[in-house]
This record gives C-alpha cells, structure tokens and sequence, in this order.
C-alpha cells in the first residue's frame, strides 16, 4: 500500500520520506489519531475562550470595533503562532507531538477573537456554525466509512486543483487588497458572493475526506505511532477552514436579512 500520495497539502508525497518507518513506541492507529484529534480541538476550545472572553469582556464597555481591537494583539500573535508551527508540522512530522498542540493554542487564540467579533454582529452566528462544522464532518465520515465515497485517484486530483485554485484566489485578493482593490464577489453579500462560499464550503468538506483517506493509509500501513499527532493535525487544519468558511457565509447570509 502507497502511504505517500495525497492531495492534501499537508499530507505531501515527502511526509512518509522524512520519517523512519521504525518505531519502537508502536505504529499508527484510527482510534489514536482521532483521541488525538479530540485532544487538539479540546485545546483550541480552551483557547478560544480566553480571546472569547476579552473580546467581551471589553465590548460590554465599548463598541464592536474598539473590543475587536482590544484583542487584536492576541489574534494577530494567533495568527501568525500558527502560520509558523504549521510549516514547521509540515517540514519536521517528527516533531508533530509538540508543534501540533501549540498549532491549536494559536489557532484558539486566533478563532476566539474572530468569533467573538462575528458573534457581536450577529448573535447566535457562532453556534450556528460549530454545529454546521460538527455535523459535516460526521457526514462526511459516515460517507467515507460506508465506502460512498472514497478518495480515488480522480477525485484526488479534482480536489487538489480546486483548492490550489481556492488558494490562488485569496492569495490575489490579499495583493489586491495591498493596493486598495476590492474583490467584490469575496466579501460583499451578492448572489455571486454566496455561491463563492458556497462552492469554498464544499471543497473543504471535501477535503476531509482526504484526511480520513491519508489516516486510514498511514494506520493500514504500519505508519509510526508519532503520525498519529500528524494525522491530528492535518484534520484541524481542514476543520479550521472549514469552520472559517461556514462563518463568512452565515454572516454574509444575515447581513442581507439585517
């Protein structure tokens, strides 16, 4: 069985390369990647709240705009904490066991302010969206347990390019943006705006389904027990974005009925 192909960014063809199949502290299990998963959302939850909290505890004195600011310096150390503990996830698997709980204190951090800011705007958005999150992912699991739908070398490739397009979009929109261009259809509230997030949300439901595929893989095939913590991580990042972008559309959803 072939464990390094995946279209998956964070499950890169070298991952397995760069790790001594070898391990004396056992291989890699499902149930123990998914306690794992447990654990990381568990962390960025407890995270969360401490932003969460500022955020709110600054807004009862002031507007949404002044607490969004109050908690900024936390978000914008979130933000990039976990920009640099991702690379280094991704370059050293092996070091997995730490760098991908501290991706989760980054990313609570981070999502805490930003939910908190939304939840100021639109009250009920946030639990709107963690079950929205929540109930696609055990879809999309009971999809690929059932063997509805499986990862193929097709479906692969389909799902690598439209993420690289995803990708390629924002990326222009933040260089635009530098120089005072606006892309309309990414935040505005049109008909074309929702369809966006509406195909963004799909592809990165989709891409569960790759994680799922890589786990069971690296599990099937004997991976070292530390990819467990890699294969954690790889799902927070597909829940973190998937959950991003079920927010923005449900905001963009309420804007248009406020």
């Amino acid at each position: 069985m072939n464990l390094t192909k995946s279209s998956n960014p964070v499950f890169g063809q070298s991952v397995f390369n760069r790790m001594d199949s070898r391990s004396d502290s056992g291989v890699m299990t499902i149930n123990g990647t998914m306690n794992k998963t447990g654990l990381m959302l568990l962390i960025v939850t407890f995270a969360a709240i401490f932003t969460w909290r500022k955020f709110f505890g600054a807004y009862d004195y002031s507007t949404p705009e002044a607490a969004f600011s109050a908690v900024s310096i936390w978000m914008i150390g979130g933000g990039i904490g976990g920009f640099i503990t991702a690379l280094v996830t991704v370059f050293r698997p092996q070091s997995s066991n730490v760098t991908a709980p501290l991706y989760a204190v980054f990313e609570g951090l981070f999502l805490g302010g930003i939910s908190a800011f939304f939840e100021s705007m639109y009250p009920g958005l946030v639990m709107r969206a963690v079950a929205l999150t929540l109930g696609v992912f055990f879809v999309m699991l009971m999809l690929f347990r059932s063997g509805k739908l499986r990862a193929s070398g097709k479906f692969k490739m389909g799902i690598l390019a439209a993420t690289g397009g995803i990708a390629l979009v924002y990326f222009i929109s933040f260089i635009a943006g530098m120089f005072g261009a606006n892309l309309g259809f990414l935040y505005g509230n049109s008909n074309m705006s929702i369809g966006f997030s509406l195909v963004v949300v799909v592809i990165a439901a989709l891409n569960l389904i790759l994680d799922f595929d890589f786990i069971e893989r690296g599990s099937n095939g004997g991976a070292p027990k530390i990819m467990e913590w890699y294969g954690a991580f790889g799902l927070m990042v597909t829940l973190i974005w998937l959950y991003m972008e079920i927010l923005r559309l449900l905001a963009k959803l309420a804007s248009r009925r406020n």
